[in-house]
């Protein structure tokens, strides 16, 4: 070959643009919910889900007059507010306004549970092992790929996220809905995890994973959980689709 440095190049090249386009770490809510049914099911009715809807103009017009926003301006692309609206800001594979997915736009199962594409594989294979052989997996080993068992951190990014919050995380740009425009947005993780209006239902979990870290409410949400609508990764029934 004459020119086996331009072809190597060349070469490093595809790599690099498959690898970006490929491996991202986010996958979006479908890959979740394709098994997760019940808890989809619940989700899309939290504002959580509505959370895009909410910056597009004439939503939640009151709020935004009270906290100095303009009602009907579109939010959807201002880069100060998409953050906290979506999946994966500014992450691997997140939501961009350049390139929007829609199973990125809204607070979904990713903002709480992590980035998909490093455990979900280990998550998939150890519900199958368990359901076909009883085996159980240790959740550190999801831990270690990614998964969130607290994410009390990524909640308090968007709704602590003002002066005078107290949390060490406070920076530019902040919120703009606090307690001072409202008591309703003193946020309170420890109250909010258990409202099922705000995040989902929990449903009865089989037991696959065992070990710790786990998270601090789930022996008592399991204690009173119903049982779910079960699906696996080939069912993709998701009404966002």
């Amino acid at each position: 070959m004459k020119h086996p440095i331009t072809y190597i190049l060349a070469l490093v090249a595809m790599f690099a643009f498959f690898s970006g386009t490929v491996a991202a770490d986010f996958e979006g809510r479908k890959k979740c919910s394709s098994c997760h049914k019940s808890q989809a099911k619940s989700w899309k009715e939290t504002a959580h889900a509505k959370a895009m809807e909410s910056l597009k103009p004439g939503e939640r017009a009151e709020a935004k007059e009270k906290a100095g926003l303009d009602p009907d301006k579109d939010y959807t692309e201002d880069k100060d507010c998409v953050g906290c609206h979506v999946d994966g800001w500014k992450q691997k594979g997140g939501y961009t306004i350049e390139r929007p997915k829609k199973m990125l736009a809204a607070v979904g199962c990713e903002s709480c549970h992590g980035p998909g594409k490093k455990y979900r594989g280990d998550h998939r294979k150890g519900g199958q092992r368990f359901e076909k052989a009883g085996k159980t997996m240790p959740r550190k080993r999801l831990a270690d790929r990614g998964q969130d068992f607290h994410f009390e951190e990524a909640c308090a990014a968007c709704h602590l996220n003002y002066e005078g919050s107290g949390w060490e995380g406070v920076k530019e740009p902040y919120v703009p809905f606090t307690p001072e425009i409202d008591e309703k947005y003193r946020f309170d993780f420890d109250k909010m995890v258990k409202d099922d209006e705000a995040m989902h239902a929990h449903y009865k979990l089989d037991g696959a994973f065992v070990g710790e870290p786990k998270f601090k409410y789930h022996d008592e949400f399991q204690a009173n959980a119903e049982e779910g609508e079960k699906g696996d990764e080939d069912d993709d029934d998701d009404d966002d689709d």
